[in-house]
C-alpha cells in the first residue's frame, strides 16, 4: 500500500519554525518587513489564512486572491514554507447575515450571532456548501504552489449547536448507530421518567429542559456533535487532496478539549498538530505541557506540529502574566524532546486592533529590538542546531495513561455521585505523578494493543466497554501491570451501571468483591491512608474513597478514622503473570508518584537518568538525550558517561550545569554512543 504525505514531507529533515502570519490586518508595506524579520529570526514556515474569509472571498461567490498571491511569492522568494489554511472557521459576515440559518444556536433555541468566530452550525448544508467553494477556489489557485508545505482546515473544531438542522442530522446520527427505535430506547434506559420514544421524528436534541436530561441521550449528542464537526473536516480534506494528494493535511487539536474525540480525529488527518497553551504562572506549568505533548505524540503515532504556543502573555485568562527569560525556549525544546517536528506560535506580528491585541506575538508591539524578539531569534536559531539531529526521531515510553473520550463525556453528564470528580483534573495528577518520576508515558485508547508498555495507567475511565475490559484483563494475565484509579469500569458504552456497580471482569481482575458504596468526599475533605509497603509512608487522599470487600488482593494500604476506618484505600493483587494495582482515594502527589514510580521500577520500566534535581526533566527521542530545567533555581546533573550539547557545541564528562530554565540536547560521545533501548528507555 502506497504510503500518504505526513508530516516528513513539510519537514524536509528539520525542525519547523515560525507561527500564523495574518497580513491581512496589515498595509501592503509592511509585508517585506515581516518578511525580512522572518529571515532574521530563521522562520521555516508561517500558518496563512485562518481568519481570512472576508479578505478572500468579500462577496458571495467573488474571490480576492491578489493580496494572497503577493503574500506567498514574498514569502517563496524568501525560502519560507506556507502551512495554507482553509478560512471556514470563521464565516464573513455576509454569510450569516443572508443565510441565518447557517448560525448556530444554544440549548435555549437562541441564535449565536455573528460578529466573533466560529459563528456557523456543522449541520447546516447551506454552510457547508459555501465552506467547500471557499474551499475549492483555495485549493485550485494554491495546490502547485511552491511555497506550499501543508494544508490546515479550519481551526480549533469545537461548536456546538442545537438547532432544527441539527436536530435532523442527530437523528439520521441516531439512526445509523442505533439501527431500531427498541435498539435506541435500551441504549438510553427510555424508561425512566417514561420517556420512551415511538417516532424518529420525536428525538431531539438535548435542548433546555424543567431538570435533567437523559444521561444517554447527553452521550449521544457528544458523540454526535464530534462526528458532525468531523463530516466538515473530511469534506474540506477531501477537496484539498484531490487538488495537491502529495500535500498533507492538518487541523489543530486543543489537547485538553472535550469537544472532539482526538483519537478519531487523528485516524483522518496526516499530521496530528495541537495548540498548547500553559501557565505561566502555573508551578506545574511543565508537567500540564509534558501531557499535552505526549498525548499528541500518542494520537499521532510518532511527530507531530506544535502549531500555536504564546510567545509571551495570552490575552483570555483573569490574569495574563508574560513568560519570564527563558521560559519560551525551554517550553518549546520540552516540546521538540517529547515528539514535535514543528514549532509555532500564534501570532507571527502582534495585532493592534481585534479581540487579540493584548495576546502576544513572536514580534511584539514593542518591535526587532525586544526581549521577546530577542528570544525568538536564539530559539529559531537553536533549532536549527539540533534540527537535523533530531526530526522524525521518536520517544520511547515504557508506560501509558489510558485516556477516553467516551468515558470523559460520560463523566460529564448530571447526576452522579461528586460534581467534584474531574477527568482533567485526575488525567493530570497521574501523568504528573510519571512525570515527576522522570517515567515517559504514551497515551492509548483502552482497547489499544498493550502489549509493548510493561506498565498501564488508568487514572479513571468510569465507562469501558466489553472490549476494553477484556483487552485489560488480557494485558495483565500475560505479564503486564496496571495501576487503575477509583471509579473505573463502572458502566458500559451506553453508560449503563454493570452488575455489582463494577464489572464482574475488573473485579477478579483487581481482586475486589462487593462494592458496597462509593463514598465521595467533599472539597477540602480528606481521608489519612495508613500504608503496609516498605517505601511508601502514610499519606492522606483526597476527592474519593471506597466501602469495598477484597478477595484475592492484598490491602497495600489502609484507610484510617472516620466512616470507612480500616477499608482498602490502596491495593496489590497478583493474576496471572501480571499484577493490577487499585487505588480508591487520590493520593497527596508524594505519595502518587511513590506509588507510581515503584509499580513502573517493579514493571522494569526505568527513567532516563536517575538520581535528577527536583524539576529537571530528562527525556530521550532517538539518540539524543534532553535535559529541561524547570526548577526556580539553576541545577546540576550527573551524567552516566561523556556527552557533547548541541546547543552549544560544548561537551561535558560526568556532569552538566543548568541555569534557570535552561536547557541541553545532549548526544553521547563517539567512543559512547549506542542506540537507546525501545520500551524500558534503561541508558
Amino acid at each position: 500500500m502506497e504510503r500518504g504525505p505526513g508530516l516528513e514531507d513539510a519537514t524536509r529533515g528539520r525542525v519547523l519554525f515560525g507561527g500564523d502570519y495574518n497580513p491581512e490586518q496589515w498595509p501592503e508595506d509592511v509585508w517585506p518587513e515581516d518578511v525580512r524579520l522572518m529571515r532574521e529570526a530563521g522562520v521555516s514556515l508561517v500558518t496563512v489564512g485562518v481568519f481570512s474569509w472576508a479578505r478572500i472571498e468579500p462577496r458571495p461567490g467573488v474571490f480576492d486572491f491578489g493580496w494572497l498571491d503577493t503574500v506567498l511569492g514574498l514569502l517563496d522568494d524568501a525560502g519560507i514554507g506556507v502551512c495554507l489554511a482553509t478560512p471556514t472557521a470563521s464565516p464573513p459576515p455576509w454569510l450569516g447575515a443572508r443565510h441565518p440559518e447557517t448560525l448556530p444556536r444554544d440549548r435555549a433555541g437562541n441564535t449565536v450571532w455573528y460578529g466573533s468566530r466560529n459563528q456557523f452550525c456543522a449541520s447546516s448544508p447551506v454552510y457547508r456548501e459555501h465552506a467547500l467553494a471557499v474551499t475549492e477556489a483555495v485549493a485550485a489557485r494554491y495546490a502547485g504552489h511552491p511555497a506550499l508545505r501543508l494544508w490546515h482546515v479550519g481551526n480549533e473544531y469545537g461548536t456546538h449547536c442545537w438547532c432544527e438542522e441539527t436536530a435532523r442530522h442527530f437523528r439520521h446520527w441516531l439512526r445509523e448507530r442505533h439501527g431500531t427505535l427498541d435498539a435506541l430506547n435500551e441504549a438510553w434506559g427510555t424508561a425512566f421518567w417514561s420517556q420512551g420514544y415511538g417516532d424518529w421524528e420525536e428525538l431531539i436534541p438535548p435542548r433546555q429542559a424543567q431538570y435533567m436530561i437523559s444521561p444517554g441521550q447527553a452521550l449521544d449528542f457528544r458523540r454526535f456533535t464530534s462526528d458532525a464537526l468531523l463530516e466538515c473536516f473530511e469534506a474540506e480534506r477531501d477537496v484539498l487532496r484531490r487538488h495537491a494528494p502529495g500535500v498533507p493535511v492538518t487541523t489543530n487539536f486543543m489537547p485538553l478539549f472535550p469537544g472532539v474525540d482526538g483519537w478519531r480525529w487523528a485516524e483522518r488527518e496526516d499530521v496530528v498538530s495541537a495548540d498548547i497553551y500553559p501557565d505561566p504562572a502555573d508551578p506545574h506549568a511543565g508537567a500540564y505541557n509534558a501531557l499535552a505533548q505526549d498525548l499528541t505524540r500518542s494520537q499521532a503515532g510518532g511527530p507531530w506540529a506544535l502549531l500555536e504556543q504564546a510567545a509571551g502573555a495570552v490575552n483570555w485568562r483573569g490574569v495574563n502574566r508574560p513568560k519570564p527569560e527563558g521560559l519560551t525556549r525551554l517550553w518549546s525544546l520540552q516540546a521538540v524532546a517529547r515528539g514535535a517536528d514543528a514549532v509555532c506560535f500564534f501570532q507571527w506580528r502582534q495585532s493592534r486592533q481585534g479581540s487579540e491585541k493584548f495576546h502576544s506575538a513572536m514580534l511584539p508591539h514593542a518591535g526587532e529590538h525586544s526581549r521577546t524578539f530577542r528570544q525568538v531569534r536564539e530559539l529559531g536559531a537553536d533549532l536549527a542546531r539540533i534540527g537535523a539531529a533530531v526530526a522524525g526521531a521518536g520517544v520511547p515510553a515504557g508506560a501509558a495513561v489510558l485516556h477516553d473520550w467516551d468515558s470523559w463525556w460520560a463523566g460529564l453528564g448530571e447526576g452522579r455521585p461528586s460534581a467534584l470528580l474531574d477527568r482533567e483534573t485526575l488525567l493530570r495528577a497521574w501523568h504528573q505523578a510519571l512525570w515527576e518520576a522522570n517515567v515517559t508515558t504514551d497515551f492509548a485508547r483502552p482497547e489499544s494493543d498493550l502489549s509493548g508498555y510493561h506498565l498501564v495507567a488508568v487514572p479513571h475511565l468510569s465507562l469501558l466497554t466489553d472490549a476494553a475490559l477484556d483487552n485489560l484483563t488480557s494485558y495483565v494475565r500475560e505479564g503486564g501491570t496496571l495501576v487503575c484509579g477509583f471509579f473505573t469500569g463502572v458502566t458500559d458504552e451506553d453508560d449503563r451501571v454493570r452488575p455489582g456497580g463494577v464489572d464482574p471482569r475488573l473485579r477478579e481482575l483487581l481482586g475486589v468483591g462487593t462494592v458496597h458504596d462509593w463514598w465521595p468526599l467533599a472539597e477540602g475533605e480528606t481521608v489519612t491512608a495508613e500504608s503496609a509497603l516498605p517505601g511508601l509512608s502514610d499519606f492522606t487522599g483526597t476527592l474519593w474513597s471506597e466501602d469495598l470487600d477484597l478477595t484475592t488482593a492484598e490491602p497495600a494500604a489502609r484507610l484510617t478514622g472516620g466512616e470507612l476506618d480500616g477499608r482498602p484505600a490502596l491495593t496489590r493483587n497478583a493474576y496471572g503473570f501480571g499484577t493490577a494495582w487499585y487505588v480508591t482515594t487520590l493520593p497527596e502527589p508524594r505519595a502518587l508518584r511513590a506509588l507510581l514510580a515503584r509499580a513502573a521500577d517493579e514493571a522494569g520500566v526505568r527513567p532516563p537518568l536517575t538520581r535528577l534535581p527536583p524539576g529537571v526533566e530528562a527525556v530521550r527521542r532517538g539518540g539524543l538525550l534532553f535535559l529541561l530545567n524547570h526548577g526556580p533555581a539553576p541545577a546540576g546533573v550527573r551524567l552516566p558517561a561523556p556527552h557533547t550539547d548541541l546547543l552549544t557545541g560544548r561537551e561535558y564528562e560526568t556532569g552538566i550545569h543548568l541555569e534557570r530554565h535552561g536547557a541541553a540536547v545532549l548526544r553521547p560521545a563517539a567512543a559512547h554512543h549506542r542506540p537507546p533501548t525501545s520500551k524500558g528507555e534503561s541508558p
